[in-house]
């Protein structure tokens, strides 16, 4: 059983990083490889869950070292912000620390899902000697485009009561005390005063600049030359960096592509499901300690191809099947237009078609990252169709299987200067079942750049392109290809600013698909290790220690639509682990007459319990808008055994830039 220790790792400027190392039980067989993950989601409490895969891996012959980011967890310092320039050189120095221990072979690798994932993208642009391979899980080459933050250029309202809230509350929280020792509290109330919320920021970069590309790989992909293995899912929000990443890298490279939601591989909804430690073993193997396992000779894409499955909330299993790809794109893979003229709908008999947009369409696609519950998956997606344009094809002859991003080519217009279009690509079963297969949406006004959006002419046709995120799916024989199209995606993102109607000359218009014609050329199948925990169960708790909220409401009299979604979670204390909980809970609610006024309330609290002290924080992070302006407000609180210490507020009012 691997051995673990606590220690703090110096930086140059005098900050320490708290790290826990898990080393192999057998101290006489090294010298050993590094590998390292960095969070800031506290690694001796809140994610102290991820301590069994650092054992296997350790057991397996690497020194792992899980390390808390600069003023989160145990770390001292300040956090300032999601991958801040200081945290790029502080994991440079963690790297070079780790390859020159007694123990080190020298070689470090660098892994993690979402935040652990984006930066071990971002340190490989950083090129460190000693960092010889990443796999980055569920991460993105686009921090813009492919975040929790906007979509299509439009701000996204549902994660608005979720991570940009629960942080807030999650950095004010102190140090372990037993491991920090002496000093704790002065630590804590200097980080609660200091740390400023994150969301603000956010808020402040509407459009994509600067800020977004210092941490976006794309399109500076032969910045690395670590050995890249990436690892994506069909129903996470990230997925978009699994081609197109794997296309652009020059380095050695790696993908798997699984049908799971940002949850792990093994106990994700929907399945089937994966142990990945094995598959990363594998990789860190061979360009870590140099063994000649094969891994660089086997076809480079492992992808698990969706096809026709009916759609729920909790679906356990995708339909489909394991296969290899030798390359991409493929050799076989053909474009197919599909004329919006030559499809049947719910359309004018004479065009342009013409739809008068409601803010609260969407709420059957839900959240455009499925998650543990209840950001679940999509339902039935005809009750949106009735307020959104359908074109919907014949019923299909032979199968027609579309691996990649479809494309929207659309000549629209707008009677208001912001509009956004969302395009939804549905599965049409014989009983009339919409199954969602992929989606995409543009805010108009970035339709040529979203550095330099401009405002549209009213009434002015427009030609532009919309890009579906990347999917894998197989419509099957009798099932009909169908696509939606509505002015808003919600409650997924924040609707446009004002009532307007949208106009599509379907006659120009088409969607373009990118078909594979013919099997793939590997007719080897990828066995993948089966996993060794059970999926997580679809049924929401509703006890003292647990619940799930997830909840649709309309009020007729304020003309309103309303989305709820949160949990809780109440966990005893185990060996060094104290008890702790956590809450997330939200509301975000439209108008149905006026888009512009819209809201996100959430709220977060932690409560730790040490023996030294039990330390809460909570915080209510409330965001509304009207036509031109975003406020968001602020509230955060920190106890100590039930008593008030300290309290906080902002309140920001943010200019709509072409929101």
């Amino acid at each position: 059983m691997a051995r673990t220790s606590h220690l703090f790792i110096p930086m140059a400027d005098g900050i320490r990083l708290s790290a826990n190392l898990y080393h192999p039980d057998d101290a006489a067989s090294g010298p050993w490889p590094a590998i390292l993950e960095a969070l800031p989601y506290r690694k001796d409490d809140i994610t102290e869950s991820y301590r069994p895969e650092y054992v296997r891996l350790a057991d397996a012959g690497y020194v792992v070292c899980r390390v808390d980011v600069r003023g989160t967890g145990t770390s001292e310092g300040i956090p300032t912000d999601e991958y801040p320039a200081a945290e790029r050189t502080d994991m440079c120095a963690v790297i070079d620390w780790l390859a020159t221990q007694d123990w080190s072979s020298g070689t470090v690798g660098m892994y993690g899902t979402s935040y652990s994932g984006f930066n071990a993208i971002q340190i490989a642009m950083e090129r460190p000697p000693a960092l010889k391979a990443i796999i980055p899980i569920y991460a993105t080459d686009d921090r813009y485009a492919d975040d929790v933050h906007y979509f299509g250029g439009a701000l996204k309202q549902l994660d608005m009561i979720d991570y940009p809230t629960y942080m807030v509350a999650m950095n004010a929280l102190p140090p372990v005390p037993a491991l920090f020792g002496e000093g704790w509290r002065e630590e804590w109330e200097r980080r609660f005063h200091q740390t400023e919320p994150w969301v603000i920021t956010w808020l402040e970069h509407q459009r994509f600049d600067d800020y977004w590309q210092f941490g976006s790989l794309r399109p500076n992909y032969d910045s690395i030359q670590a050995a890249t293995m990436i690892v994506a899912g069909w129903a996470d929000g990230y997925r978009n960096n699994s081609l197109r990443t794997f296309e652009a890298l020059t380095a050695p490279k790696r993908l798997i592509a699984g049908p799971w939601a940002h949850a792990a591989t093994d106990t994700s909804l929907p399945g089937p499901n994966i142990d990945l430690v094995p598959e990363m073993l594998k990789w860190w193997d061979h360009w870590l300690k140099g063994i000649d396992n094969g891994v660089d000779r086997e076809p480079p894409i492992v992808l698990f191809a969706q096809r026709s499955t009916l759609p729920a909330a909790d679906r356990p299993m995708v339909n489909g099947a394991w296969r290899y790809e030798p390359t991409w794109p493929a050799a076989r893979l053909t474009p197919a237009t599909l004329g919006l003229s030559s499809a049947q709908g719910n359309t004018s008999p004479e065009g342009p078609d013409r739809l008068e947009v409601r803010g609260d369409v969407g709420v059957t696609a839900w959240i455009s990252c499925a998650g543990h519950m209840p950001y679940g998956q999509p339902t039935d997606q005809r009750p949106d169709e009735a307020a959104s344009l359908t074109y919907t094809w014949e019923p299909l002859q032979s199968e027609l299987e579309i691996l990649g991003h479809p494309t929207l080519r659309v000549t629209v217009s707008s009677s208001a200067p912001v509009a956004y279009l969302s395009a939804k690509l549905c599965d049409v079963f014989p009983d009339g079942t919409s199954s969602l297969v992929t989606r995409g949406m543009l805010n108009l006004a970035h339709r040529e750049s979203h550095r330099d959006p401009a405002p549209l002419e009213p009434g002015r046709p427009y030609t532009i392109e919309l890009e579906l995120e990347v999917c894998s799916w197989t419509f099957e024989i009798g099932h009909r290809i169908r696509l939606d199209l509505a002015g808003t995606d919600w409650p997924n993102a924040w609707a446009p600013p004002e009532p307007l109607t949208l106009s599509v000359d379907r006659s120009s218009s088409a969607l373009i698909l990118p078909v594979m014609d013919g099997p793939s050329p590997v007719i080897e199948t990828p066995v993948l290790p089966p996993p060794q925990r059970s999926q997580e169960s679809a049924e929401p708790e509703d006890t003292e220690k647990g619940w799930v909220l997830w909840r649709i409401e309309e009020d007729i009299l304020k003309h309103e639509r309303r989305a709820w979604a949160g949990s809780f979670g109440d966990y005893p204390a185990q060996g060094d682990v104290p008890a702790f909980s956590d809450l997330y809970r939200g509301v975000v609610g439209v108008s149905t007459t006026d888009p512009g006024r819209a809201y996100a309330d959430g709220e977060a609290t932690f409560e730790i319990r040490w023996p030294e002290a039990t330390c809460a924080t909570h915080t209510e992070v409330k965001v509304e808008s009207n036509r031109t302006t975003y406020r968001v407000r602020v509230e955060l609180v920190a106890s100590e055994n039930g008593e008030e210490r300290w309290r906080r507020s902002w309140d920001r009012t943010i200019r709509r830039d072409l929101q």
